[in-house]
């Protein structure tokens, strides 16, 4: 499918050879492709006719939305029928001399369409096969439906992001899904790994919900040692309004706290007993957050930065994701990714971790639906009276201006 003269592996792109068929839709699993997409894999995107979910979910820009054009990127896509034989049929053979393949079906629906992981790896037992879910692939809760918001509240998530206003709120992205694309890319990277040894794949289940709780780390522990009503861990940290915006504080030594009193021109409040440690400053907050609030209003954000970095202070400015964009640590350090999408026009989005070079910015941009059909089609073997039945048929479909 690939060049040969571009297979070599590299650090920046170890996956290179790597054949991937990537079924899911959303977010969760298409970001799991990406990912290994990202690190030189080739990807292939498998789309029903109406195409994925994601390119009607917020505001569209030709065939993407915000959230497809950032988590398809670096893919090329083949639009099958799963509701007909024959576009089953395609999968199959795919399937068959793919890597890894990655599905987000509820549960029991790729066995059902004759392309779950026993059916596949009789065939092809090197197979690593990835179903992501809401659940989980077994125990009671496997069959309910699921989204990003309703793993955050199962996981405990919601439960702890309480605001000002009493009520608890979910994180305002969809950062259950983003992570169980990583814990779903880590899983599939390390059977890779074993792999080379074994030779053997494996089936792989990861789902959002367990993913959203081992984002919480510690706080189950801290909910049951401490009875249920944990402390907060840091008082006085948080976010403070200031004469022209919002900044967060932070510490996480005593001497920091006697340092920010000074910083902020309240000496007093460092010898106040109620305040002397962490433990009482968690139980005196009422008293003591309100102090804070009041002094911080006095100056512009920047002023308050200057004094409290001088002071060696954990503070910094609260960002919205335009400033962040825009901001010149960003800049210097090439956080950012931008390709030029088709319909879309530039999509901006933070760089993966971990990567310093040019591979991901020569990411192709995120396709639109059936795109590549004939091409991968061709590719795979089929030739081209087949493939024009496979499309006459309604099994497959190309884009318009995508054939070969």
């Amino acid at each position: 499918m690939a060049m040969e003269g571009k297979l070599t592996p590299t650090h920046e792109a170890p996956y290179r050879g790597v054949r991937v068929l990537d079924f899911g839709q959303g977010i969760a699993s298409p970001y799991c492709a990406m990912l290994l997409g990202v690190y030189g894999a080739e990807v292939i995107k498998v789309e029903p006719p109406e195409g994925d979910w994601s390119r009607y979910l917020g505001t569209t820009y030709g065939s993407h939305t915000a959230l497809s054009a950032v988590y398809n990127r670096g893919k090329r896509s083949l639009c099958l029928d799963m509701k007909h034989k024959d576009g089953i049929a395609v999968a199959r053979r795919l399937a068959k001399a793919c890597d890894v393949l990655i599905e987000g079906f509820r549960p029991g629906v790729a066995a059902r369409l004759g392309i779950g992981y026993e059916d596949l790896s009789r065939d092809n037992p090197g197979l690593i096969y990835l179903s992501v879910s809401a659940f989980g692939q077994s125990g009671p809760y496997a069959k309910r439906p699921g989204s990003d918001s309703v793993a955050q509240a199962f996981s405990g998530l919601v439960s702890i992001n309480v605001g000002n206003d009493g009520t608890p709120h979910r994180v305002g992205t969809t950062i259950s899904d983003v992570v169980t694309g990583v814990y779903a890319f880590q899983a599939i990277a390390t059977t890779l790994f074993s792999r080379a040894t074994t030779g053997t794949g494996r089936w792989i289940d990861v789902n959002l919900c367990q993913s959203t709780s081992a984002l919480l780390g510690h706080k189950v522990a801290e909910h049951l040692l401490e009875g249920g009503a944990p402390r907060a861990l840091n008082v006085p940290a948080g976010s403070y309004q200031t004469a022209d915006g919002w900044m967060m504080v932070t510490l996480v030594n005593e001497p920091q706290y006697k340092r920010l009193c000074v910083a902020i021109g309240r000496d007093d409040l460092a010898g106040d007993p109620r305040f002397a440690d962490f433990a009482r400053r968690a139980d005196a907050a009422d008293a003591l957050i309100p102090q804070l609030r009041e002094a911080f209003l006095t100056q512009p954000t920047d002023a308050w930065l200057s004094r409290l970095h001088a002071a060696d202070l954990i503070a910094e400015r609260i960002l919205n994701p335009g400033e962040w964009l825009r901001n010149v640590h960003v800049e210097a350090t090439r956080a950012v990714v931008c390709q030029d999408t088709p319909g879309v026009g530039p999509v901006y989005s933070p760089r993966t971790p971990g990567i310093a070079s040019l591979s991901e910015d020569e990411l192709f941009p995120a396709p639109d639906i059936g795109q590549d059909s004939t091409a991968i089609l061709v590719e795979a073997g089929l030739d081209r009276a087949t493939i024009d039945e496979l499309i006459g048929s309604g099994a497959v479909r190309q884009a318009r201006g995508g054939g070969t």
